[in-house]
């Protein structure tokens, strides 16, 4: 199956305009076995109740039945169930869990696209993509500004594009390289398949469920017909008028195509080599400063007093980390002490690789301070007199020790 897959791939990266016509077939018992392989059984369930699991038991039949409905078109997927996370901004993000066989044939489907389209996709395209991470489109963003002539960043956030995608444009531009109609009418059951949400069902006009396992593939296939293509087209300097007006053109285009942007986190700041001295000139200031990924970006100077664009962890991410750490620990009040720290330090080290990249430091040793001060918090509740002092905090440390921050990212390789 792998190499039908690469031949596919082979296809798409050496012609201009391929046209695949024939690939329902490769949803066969051997991709759907795999992609059931390939899941992860810990997710949360569908709004059928069924887990990896209990798939499992029978998985030779379940398989070759699921098959043998594809093949006579009458696979059904269920509605998403409709759930609800906390985002940075205290509102709450919707997200969409689908039952475990839909899993199994999103993940095939997923493999069949990805092979038209990841060699069409631009190198710059870092989001949800196979051998790509945030840190490569961090690094990338850092390269640009720091080696072209940029004056001027457009910070622009798009509103719930996930969930205000077009139907008929996400088919549309799916159909541009794949013409197999039986593809095109499964990718339509996925965005038709709506939602359930608290026992009621609610029928999808437009958009794809955040949480599917399809969804970030029609994104990115969205995002490369809309905007991706249309600026490298049209769009390749950085002066200020250009800024404006490719500012004004987006939301013209993404308009086009039912999108919009987030007006309260868009903006066009002026940045780059030359921002200090420009704005200093203009009696405006520091430099402007804009947020990515989970990080503040700035403009800074290397030891060498050569112009450098400098990271930190963003304020409003560090707000919701610590957040999000004193509610957990508030939660292990009971639990033996030496899981307790096995598992804070797991945490501590996953917010160190993810964050610790070049001019980080400081931030992260902040994140390490507050965190040693929250465990002696919690440390200190875990009876109704005080279990500590810090002199015994610290001996107990000696024993527990917390991970300490490090860098694991250099930007500027």
């Amino acid at each position: 199956m792998e190499t039908k897959l690469e031949r596919i791939a082979d296809k798409a990266s050496h012609e201009i305009r391929p046209k695949f016509t024939s690939l329902y077939h490769l949803l066969n018992e051997e991709l759907l076995t795999q992609c059931h392989k390939e899941l992860d059984g810990r997710k949360a369930v569908g709004v059928d109740g069924v887990t990896k699991e209990e798939y499992s038991q029978n998985l030779k039949e379940n398989i070759r039945n699921l098959v043998e409905r594809l093949k006579n078109k009458a696979y059904k997927p269920a509605p998403s169930l409709r759930v609800y996370i906390p985002k940075g901004n205290g509102t709450m993000c919707p997200l969409g869990i689908t039952v475990y066989e839909d899993k199994i044939v999103q993940l095939g489907l997923k493999k069949i696209i990805e092979a038209v389209y990841e060699p069409k996709f631009r190198g710059n395209m870092y989001g949800f993509r196979p051998e790509k991470s945030c840190h490569m489109a961090v690094k990338e963003m850092i390269g640009q500004i720091t080696r072209k002539r940029i004056n001027y960043i457009v910070d622009a956030d798009i509103k719930g594009f996930f969930d205000h995608m077009n139907h008929e444009w996400v088919l549309k531009f799916v159909g541009y390289y794949i013409q197999d109609p039986n593809i095109l009418r499964l990718v339509e059951k996925y965005l038709k398949a709506g939602v359930l949400e608290a026992g009621e069902y609610h029928a999808a006009e437009e958009g794809s469920s955040q949480g599917n396992i399809i969804s970030p593939l029609l994104a990115n296939i969205y995002m490369h017909h809309v905007l991706i293509l249309w600026f490298r087209e049209y769009w390749t300097k950085r002066d200020k008028w250009e800024a404006e007006k490719y500012y004004e053109q987006m939301q013209e285009r993404l308009g086009k195509f039912g999108l919009e942007i987030e007006t309260s986190k868009s903006r066009l700041i002026e940045f780059g080599r030359y921002a200090k001295e420009r704005r200093k000139r203009k009696g405006k200031g520091k430099p402007e400063t804009f947020e990515f990924l989970g990080f503040t970006f700035y403009c800074g100077e290397s030891r060498k007093g050569t112009f450098v664009v400098k990271a930190k962890t963003s304020g409003k991410k560090y707000r919701m980390k610590i957040k999000e750490l004193k509610k957990w620990l508030k939660g292990r009040l009971m639990k033996p002490i030496r899981e307790t720290m096995e598992i804070l330090n797991r945490k501590l080290s996953g917010h160190y690789r993810y964050y610790g990249v070049t001019y980080n430091i400081p931030m992260l040793i902040k994140y390490h301070y507050h965190a040693t001060k929250l465990l002696y918090g919690m440390m200190n509740r875990r009876s109704q007199k005080r279990s500590y002092n810090w002199e015994g905090f610290r001996e107990m440390l000696k024993y527990y020790p917390l991970a300490y921050p490090k860098r694991y990212v250099n930007l500027y390789e």
